[in-house]
Order: structure tokens, then sequence, then C-alpha cells
């Protein structure tokens, strides 16, 4: 379980993030709150390697085309997400990140050449109806298209960092996880966050800076989830997010989700479950097969 476990931590890391975001995301630009969310994640890096020596091993990699792929799909996310959450509740964006698993589906047999058996094609389908399940009201309302297509686009570039972070598993060590995204970060969004800088005060600056400590410690506990168990292991465990997401819109918003919402997040979880249900067997299939 220690996997498991390490995935519903940085998944709780995660939804605090989110929710913190969603109250900063009114008053400063994406590009100074996810500036300083990387500024935060280096600077901890640097000085807990100047202070313990070198935690983490190496800092130089033998892949550096996937971990700047890694850093471009990071940023992607955080800053999509950072946007999405101004628009969206959290129950909302939270609903389109749950389609993450069978975009992941998707990429790996792209990208990895990995065998999706039909069955699991079949759940993906499902998966997506419920999401059109819970959103299609809101859509029909005239709710939010760009916050919603946010949210699809950091989902997108989640399920691709999962996929590289599967690359990557061959190099020891987790210092380079989050030197080389935490670097990128700072120098693309270093030139936006100057034009478009805000003034926090002392709670906000403690929010912004917060931001990346809950960044640094979701992005460490989800690289080492996948160390020690595989994605299809994890899938279902990240579900955690959809009582999480409901329960911060609640208490820290006041929004309660909608029984379509509830209705269409059911069907997108049983779907997730059922389609890594197939890969698994699969997978077994074609292990006994060569057994």
């Amino acid at each position: 379980m220690r996997g498991p476990l390490l995935l519903m931590a940085g998944i709780g890391l995660f939804g605090l993030l989110d929710a913190n975001s969603k109250l900063l995301a009114g008053d400063f630009a994406a590009a100074q709150a996810i500036f300083l969310r990387h500024a935060v994640l280096l600077g901890l890096l640097l000085a807990f390697r100047g202070a313990f020596g070198w935690p983490g091993g190496p800092l130089l990699t033998a892949h550096p085309w996937l971990h700047g792929l890694r850093a471009c799909t990071m940023l992607t996310a955080g800053l999509t997400f950072y946007v999405a959450v101004r628009y969206l509740s959290l129950a909302d964006a939270y609903l389109i990140f749950f389609t993450a698993p069978f975009m992941t589906l998707i990429l790996a047999r792209v990208f990895l050449k990995e065998q999706v058996p039909r069955a699991a094609w079949l759940w993906c389908g499902v998966g997506f109806g419920g999401v059109m399940i819970a959103l299609a009201p809101q859509l029909g309302e005239g709710g939010s298209l760009y916050g919603f297509a946010c949210a699809l686009l950091g989902t997108i570039a989640y399920a691709a960092n999962i996929t590289l972070n599967r690359s990557l598993r061959v190099e020891p060590g987790i210092a380079r996880l989050v030197f080389w995204p935490s670097l990128f970060g700072v120098v693309a969004t270093g030139p936006f966050a100057v034009a478009y800088w805000a003034p926090p005060d002392a709670v906000e600056w403690a929010q912004l800076l917060l931001n990346g400590l809950l960044a640094g410690g979701a992005t460490i506990l989800l690289a080492l989830a996948l160390r020690h168990s595989s994605p299809a292991r994890l899938a279902p465990f990240e579900f955690i997010a959809l009582p999480l997401s409901v329960s911060l819109d609640l208490l820290v918003f006041g929004n309660a989700p909608g029984i379509e919402v509830i209705l269409g997040g059911l069907v997108v979880v049983a779907a997730c479950v059922m389609s890594e249900r197939a890969v698994s067997r699969a997978r077994q299939g074609m292990s006994a097969g060569k057994a």
C-alpha cells in the first residue's frame, strides 16, 4: 500500500493547493503565482542541498529532453489549473481532471506502445459520457467554456506528465524531478510575473509561498508513488479527489455540488475503475501466456 498511500497524500496536497489558488486567483495573475511557486521549490531544494549535502541524488541527467518535456507539461498544468479554478468550482475542475487516467491510457498507447484492451476503450467512452452528464446543464446555461477549456488542457498536461514520469523511473533520486521543472518555471514565468506583478500583503505573501510548499510536497509524493506502484494500481485511488474537492468547495467557498455533478462523477469513477481492471486483466493474461 506504500504507492497508493503516497498518491493519496499527494492528491490531498494538490486539493489544498487548488483551494488556496482559487482564493488567490481573483487578485493575482497566474504568472506571478506560478513564478513564486517554482521559486519557493527551487530555493528550498538548493537550501537543503547546501545544508545537508546532496539529498535526492544528482541534478544532472542522461535524459535532458524528457526532463524538458516534463517541465513544460508541469508548467502548463500549473498555469491552466490556476486559471481554471478562477472560473470553476473545485468540483467541476476536478471532474475534468478525473479524465486523466483515460488520457494517460491514450498517451501510453501512442508514445509507449502499450497494448490497450478493447474493453478499456469502451470504458473510456463511458467515462467521458459521465463528464458530459455533469457539465451539459452548465454549458447549456452559458457556463464558463474558458474555464472548462483550461481544466481540459491542464488535465492533458497532467496525463503527459504522468507518462513522462514512467519513462524517467530508471533514474535514481528525486532531486532532478524538482530542480529542472522549478528552474524552467522560474525562467519562463519570470518576465510575465514582473509585468503583471500585484503587491501582496502579509497574509497573501504567506498564501503565495504556501503554494510552493504544497506544490513541492505533492510533486515529490506523486513521483515516489509512481516508483512504488504502476499507474494501473494507483489510478483508482486518485478518486479521493472527488470527496476532497466537494468538501473543500462546501467548507471554504460554500458551494454545494448539484446532483448532476455527483451523478456524473460517480459514472466517471466507475468507468475508470472498470477500465483499469480491464487493463490489469489483459496484462495478467499476457504474463500468463509468456510463462
